[in-house]
């Protein structure tokens, strides 16, 4: 492990800039969450209405996702292993419980929970969570984004 983790430190600028732009793809399945699911359930309207090539996009973050997560997760385990651990833990916990998100409480859940046929034998309060953890990862982007350009400057 130290030989992965001395050539992550040597690259730290290289790893921190490729995860940041991976999860900052995020913000256009957290515009379909939000201009879609989210309104529509609020307010009986979508204001959600993609052109072909945007439904692509969003299949493209979706399939990115995983990767994502793994690439970001490796800044905060790097943190956690230098000594800032309970920041780099709190991260961790907000950008990992997308795997819950991912395997359980799908996207597929919440919309059949919100907009098809009822009872699909989980309460309409898990689909809030759902959604709930998928905007948790807005604080761990914009921390990400933050590192980028102090890292490129070194």
């Amino acid at each position: 492990m130290s030989r992965f983790w001395n050539w992550y430190d040597e690259n730290i600028a290289l790893a921190t800039t490729v995860a940041a732009l991976l999860f900052v793809l995020q913000l256009v399945h957290l515009y379909w969450l939000t201009t879609d699911v989210v309104l529509r359930r609020l307010t009986g309207v979508s204001y959600f209405n993609p052109s072909a090539l945007f439904e692509s996009a969003i299949v493209v973050v979706d399939y990115l996702e995983i990767q994502a997560l793994i690439s970001v997760s490796l800044i905060y385990l790097n943190d956690f292993r230098r000594g800032d651990r309970v920041r780099a833990l709190a991260y961790l916990v907000m950008l990992n419980s997308q795997w819950l998100h991912l395997f359980w409480i799908t996207d597929e859940f919440v919309l059949a929970q919100f907009f098809g046929e009822p009872g699909v034998g989980l309460p309409t309060m898990l689909a809030w969570v759902a959604i709930g953890i998928d905007y948790l990862e807005l604080p761990v982007i914009v921390d990400t984004l933050r590192r980028v350009p102090r890292l490129l400057l070194e």
